[in-house]
């Protein structure tokens, strides 16, 4: 049995027959290579009972109640987490040893307790009065197995081994993580000329395609014209099947709009072919990465968009070079900031005076060709030119490197370098602390 029963799987057995009186209790007949039939039972609204409030019934009960199922507990103790069940009201709790007649107008039920005899007693009522019946003690006494089961976006996905359960587990994980990051393609078909406009504005985090979202993945794998910037993890598209359009933002010929209208205009008109447009950022969408502008776009010609948040460079390149943006007895708060325009730029936004009395981190982006005038406004502003800085360009990329400096130095220091966009840059005392060697986030520890 498969999808949402619970249980071992280790052992079937056939139900008596259809017609005629009901046999007397009675083992499974079923051999143990008898294949199991798989089905999904639909618990909502339906009586279902469980014996035993042990660990077991506490990783099955949240499935059970999550179908919808009324749960009945039968059983004397219970585990903190299935007593804060019952007090939650999820399921019915009577707190003593199973009784004959405890499955009667039963349509499932879960044998899970400390006592043998309890088990027997319960299984052989089960199979009295036909009602599917799982063994955790015993499952070549049970009529229902329980499958390894995992959920992916809508789709429930359970396996079945027979006596390997170690097995069903391991392709249960392996189907499971590939719906998630697309691997496993797996695409919602759309209805033949459905032109509902689709449009998922996905934040692709810092670059190391491992660091995308599991959502923004399979999005991916479900695109039909991916919208991609520079910054986005760009091995991801190698990965898209053929048939998958992919634009450069950066290539899109502007004519009388402006970059972003231009890019804003693609998205509109893909959608409005009736496509599944992916919009794939570096970082997160809504960290100086213009998504609302796109959203908004979008919003004024009716097209639902929806919205993937992404891992943010911010603090995601800093982790990766061993630097933490707070740290105990260090600092209790950080600061990001967009540094693409001058301190003395009439354009900018920023209160850099306000910026270097804070004792925290500052954490900039877009900053790298204007770090030397950034620098002396923040000492000019008090700020200790001691202060510890690191640039980290290309953070989690194979590329990555770290170049630290001070903010009396920080400016000659990236011109001597030759550090390039892009790059993040940290400012403060988190930087002297010392994690030890950083494995690089391309590479995988080793056991």
């Amino acid at each position: 049995m498969t999808a949402h029963a619970a249980g071992d799987p280790q052992a079937t057995g056939t139900p008596p027959p259809a017609t005629g009186a009901p046999a007397p209790a009675a083992p499974a007949t079923g051999g143990p290579d008898t294949p199991a039939y798989p089905v999904g039972l639909r618990l909502s609204g339906r009586r279902t009972v469980v014996v035993g409030g042990g660990q077991v019934a506490q990783r099955r009960l949240p499935a059970l109640v999550a179908a919808g199922a009324r749960v009945t507990l039968i059983s004397p103790s219970a585990t903190p987490s299935v007593e804060a069940m019952a007090e939650a009201g999820e399921i019915t709790w009577h707190r003593r040893r199973y009784q004959d007649g405890d499955l009667a107008d039963t349509w499932y039920a879960l044998i899970a307790s400390s006592d043998l005899a309890a088990n027997e007693a319960a299984s052989a009522e089960a199979e009295r009065t036909r009602t599917w019946c799982v063994r955790s003690d015993d499952a070549e006494a049970a009529t229902a197995w329980t499958p390894a089961t995992g959920r992916s976006d809508g789709v429930t996905v359970a396996i079945l081994t027979g006596h390997d359960p170690r097995r069903s587990a391991a392709v249960r994980d392996a189907v499971v993580e590939g719906l998630r990051d697309g691997s496993l393609a797996a695409p919602r078909h759309r209805a033949a000329g459905d032109g509902t406009p689709r449009v998922s504005l996905v934040g692709g985090g810092p670059g190391d395609p491992d660091l995308i979202t599991v959502r923004g993945r399979r999005l991916l794998a479900e695109a039909d014209v991916v919208i991609a910037d520079r910054l986005g993890p760009r091995d991801l598209l190698d990965e898209l099947p053929p048939h998958v359009e992919v634009i450069d933002a950066a290539k899109i010929p502007y004519g009388r709009f402006m970059a972003q209208e231009a890019i804003n205009q693609a998205l509109i008109d893909h959608a409005k072919q009736g496509k599944a447009v992916v919009r794939l950022k570096g970082g997160d969408p809504f960290v100086f990465g213009r998504g609302m502008e796109e959203a908004q776009a979008l919003a004024a010609e009716g097209i639902p968009c929806t919205i993937v948040p992404g891992i943010s460079s911010t603090i995601s390149v800093p982790g990766a070079a061993g630097i933490p943006v707070t740290h105990r007895g260090v600092a209790h708060e950080f600061t990001v900031v967009s540094g693409h325009v001058a301190p003395d730029d009439p354009r900018s936004l920023v209160d850099w005076e306000a910026l270097a009395r804070l004792r925290g981190t500052l954490v900039l982006l877009m900053a790298v060709e204007r770090i030397a005038p950034i620098a002396e406004a923040l000492v000019a502003h008090g700020r200790s030119p001691e202060t510890p800085v690191a640039i980290i360009q290309e953070g989690t990329m194979a590329t990555q490197r770290r170049v630290d400096a001070t903010l009396a130095t920080v400016g000659a220091t990236a011109k001597a370098e030759n550090v390039r966009p892009p790059a993040v840059i940290v400012i403060g005392d988190v930087v002297a602390v010392n994690a030890g060697p950083v494995v690089p986030s391309t590479e995988q520890p080793t056991a």
